[in-house]
């Protein structure tokens, strides 16, 4: 029986690294994978790239993206073995279920990889349904500057400070973001 799966974590985690190491197996035994990541991204370049130099080509998906149409009729044409989609935490609720719906009709499974929570410790969107219907959820891990688990990406600015209010997403890597333990989040926030 397929799966829906949900690789959770911070910042630098290694998600992107694990999403295309799992791509990679499928691939290495004959099979064959769809990988999407999200148009949001400009960075991404309809690409899923990793810190550590790993990259491959994928779908882009936006809000108004039909994951269940988009898939299932590729499906048809020439049978997926798995659906890998990187930053999950900008799937609106309903691609969430659409991707839910693919493992459980079409039997594909389908690993997505993303960040739990924002700036602020708010739950994404996306992740908030994929953490309620996931039939497998995997806390991936960082390390913050203490040595203990990161859980919590704060936002800093040009200067390095810590950002308190603003837009839940803005696309950046290690220069607009730290994965950081709880403790330490809570501190650099002043709280």
């Amino acid at each position: 029986m397929a799966k829906l799966y949900f690789y959770y974590a911070s910042m630098n985690a290694g998600k992107s690294s694990h999403l295309l190491q799992a791509d990679f197996n499928y691939r290495e035994r004959g099979m064959r994978t769809m990988l999407w990541t999200a148009a949001l991204d400009s960075r991404s370049q309809g690409m899923v790239r990793s810190r550590i130099g790993l990259e491959s080509d994928a779908h882009k998906f936006a809000s108004e993206t039909d994951l269940w149409a988009t898939i299932s009729a590729a499906h048809k044409v020439e049978p997926l073995d798995c659906v890998l989609v990187d930053e999950a935490q900008f799937l609106t609720g309903d691609q969430v279920w659409q991707l839910a719906r693919l493992a459980d009709e079409a039997g594909i499974p389908v690993l997505c990889y993303g960040l739990r929570t924002d700036f602020q410790g708010e739950l994404f969107p996306g992740s908030a349904v994929l953490l309620g219907i996931a039939d497998a959820l995997v806390e991936l891990k960082a390390v913050c500057h203490c040595g203990r688990k990161a859980t919590m990406n704060l936002r800093v600015d040009e200067s390095g400070a810590a950002v308190k209010q603003g837009a839940q997403t803005e696309i950046g890597g290690n220069d607009r973001y730290v994965a950081l333990c709880r403790k330490h989040f809570s501190q650099a926030l002043g709280e």
